[in-house]
């Protein structure tokens, strides 16, 4: 049996985020035959189209651009695990959107199952963030995880001391959302 890859993107650089720790949380969630992974995404030189641009011969794509975006080919689905920032989506997660999208020719994120998780230290669980990152996503037809959305407000409440999600209610609505997303995913599989 072919293991289907899921790419996790990660909203935040800092090792000990909430968002990290959410996201290792719902790894374990998937079932067999899915092996998924976070994709570090702080390495990624901030987006330059001259990178791109065949008429500019300064600029050679850096590896580090080519490694992700064949990362994100090579998965069946993407799981974004992102904070909010500024009532948006964080500048580290916004690069890496823009980079998966060229070029033009050959864009990453073109119609890859997609599931979105927001969180924050406040009671909207990231909202906004959700919203703008869903904006953002829209334009390569992505199919996205719909009703209900995953907002974690108050997220550092929802850890134990090791970095586990303890509120049962919560692992449990994340294994919902987890399986709904596999569903989207083999709805999808070409």
């Amino acid at each position: 049996m072919h293991e289907k890859k899921i790419a996790v993107l990660v909203g935040s650089l800092r090792r000990g985020s909430y968002a990290r720790k959410t996201a290792l949380n719902v790894i374990e969630m998937f079932p067999a035959g899915y092996r998924a992974e976070i994709v570090e995404i702080g390495e990624l030189p901030l987006y330059n189209f001259d990178y791109d641009d065949p008429n500019e011969t300064g600029f050679p794509v850096p590896e580090s651009y080519t490694r992700f975006r064949e990362r994100i080919k090579a998965a069946a689905g993407v799981l974004f695990v992102s904070a909010e920032n500024n009532r948006t989506i964080p500048a580290c997660l916004k690069n890496a959107v823009d980079i998966g999208s060229k070029p033009n020719s050959d864009v990453a994120w073109k119609n890859k199952p997609t599931a979105i998780i927001s969180h924050s230290v406040g009671k909207m669980g990231g909202y906004s963030a959700s919203k703008n990152l869903r904006l953002a996503l829209s334009y390569f037809d992505m199919p996205i995880l719909g009703q209900p959305e995953v907002f974690l407000g108050n997220s550092p409440d929802l850890f134990d001391a090791e970095g586990r999600i303890h509120v049962e209610s919560t692992r449990a609505f994340l294994q919902g959302h987890i399986d709904r997303f596999v569903a989207l995913i083999e709805k999808h599989a070409a």
